[in-house]
């Protein structure tokens, strides 16, 4: 399981500057693991959009990036000697209600961890802490597929359903993430799926 550092994504937020900020883990706070699921060169200018949340996916370890597929980076690491394939990307769009409120970057990784056996698993990390007890959602076209969270992070509530989210990510061509915060801020972040399947394809090939 990964262990998400926010500290590794403090860069300028996607949403407008506001008066007031939904950020109020401390600097440096770890969001605690996710809960367990049964399934579960030089550096181009196209890479720079994903390379902090990598790092942070990469457990503090430096990643290696395999590529750049449309919007979503390929990447491999070895965090703790154990390997983890991912495509990632940030949102093409970010908006809250109401409007003006800040967070940290939010981005979407779809990791596989050959040592656990865990295949094309999707991640997301909101940028703020979600209201306790509550569920995000992810809509791809007209299928949506509800979350569950912890802290600023999301993943599918239902196990058996990941290999349709694939699926439909590959086909599709935007995946629109709702949620809400801990101080009932809404947001919706539209990320761009163009090039996620060649993406993916790459990270898989490394972690066979």
């Amino acid at each position: 399981m990964l262990i998400f550092a926010a500290a590794a994504c403090a860069a300028p937020a996607l949403a407008q500057q506001p008066a007031a900020s939904d950020s109020t883990a401390p600097a440096g706070a770890a969001p605690a693991a996710k809960k367990a699921h049964k399934h579960k060169p030089p550096t181009a200018p196209a890479a720079a959009s994903t390379a902090e949340p990598a790092a942070a996916v990469a457990g503090g370890t430096k990643p290696t990036w395999l590529g750049q597929y449309g919007d979503w980076g390929a990447y491999t690491a070895s965090p703790g000697g154990k390997k983890v394939c991912f495509a990632i990307a940030k949102p093409a769009s970010s908006e809250t209600t109401p409007p003006g409120k800040t967070r940290n970057p939010p981005y979407m990784f779809i990791a596989s961890r050959p040592g656990e056996k865990v295949t094309d698993e999707v991640s997301i990390i909101i940028g703020y802490p979600f209201k306790p007890n509550s569920e995000a959602t992810v809509a791809v076209g007209s299928t949506s597929f509800a979350l569950y969270t912890q802290q600023d992070g999301a993943w599918i509530k239902n196990a058996a359903e990941e290999a349709n989210l694939i699926t439909a990510m590959r086909g599709g061509q935007n995946a629109v993430l709702k949620g809400m915060s801990a101080k009932g801020t809404r947001s919706t972040d539209i990320f761009s799926l163009k090039g996620l399947a060649q993406a993916l394809d790459r990270s898989d090939q490394d972690c066979k």
